[in-house]
Order: structure tokens, then C-alpha cells, then sequence
């Protein structure tokens, strides 16, 4: 079963946000707009099965957790 890459809350959060494209490479743009630095980690299974999630993304001293790459850059876009 795939899961979505963002979940309508995301969405409509990220349109206050005046963004409107939600594919990972739009995201991804819109967060360096934003932040200098970050590391996106792809966390192997036994991680992802400990902490329920596939990838992490580290901005400063912040980490956001989620199931897909759109997801954690929409987390961290949010948050900033």
C-alpha cells in the first residue's frame, strides 16, 4: 500500500504559506529559500522500524521526522 507523500493538513498548511507546488523538488526549493543547511537522512530498516519513520531531516538544532521526502521538507518549511 503506498502512502501519500502529504497528507491534506500539510497541504493546506503549506497554502497558507502561499505554496501551492507540493512535488519533492518544489519543497526542496522552497526550504533552501529558506534555511542555509540542512541533511536529509534515509534511515535504514532497523531505525525506521524503531522510530516509525523513513527519513530525517536536521535544520540547525531542529529534526523532523517523516514517512516520505516531501513530508520532511514540508515539516521543516512549516516549522520555520
Amino acid at each position: 500500500m503506498m502512502v501519500p507523500d502529504l497528507s491534506d493538513e500539510l497541504r493546506q498548511q503549506l497554502g497558507q504559506q502561499g505554496i501551492v507546488d507540493f512535488s519533492e523538488v518544489a519543497l526542496r526549493q522552497a526550504l533552501e529559500q529558506r534555511v542555509a543547511t540542512y541533511t536529509l537522512i534515509k534511515l535504514a530498516d532497523w531505525p525506521a522500524r524503531r522510530w516509525k519513520c523513513h527519513y530525517r531531516l536536521l535544520v540547525k538544532e531542529a529534526v523532523y521526522d517523516a514517512q516520505s521526502v516531501p513530508e520532511a521538507y514540508a515539516r521543516a518549511i512549516l516549522s520555520l
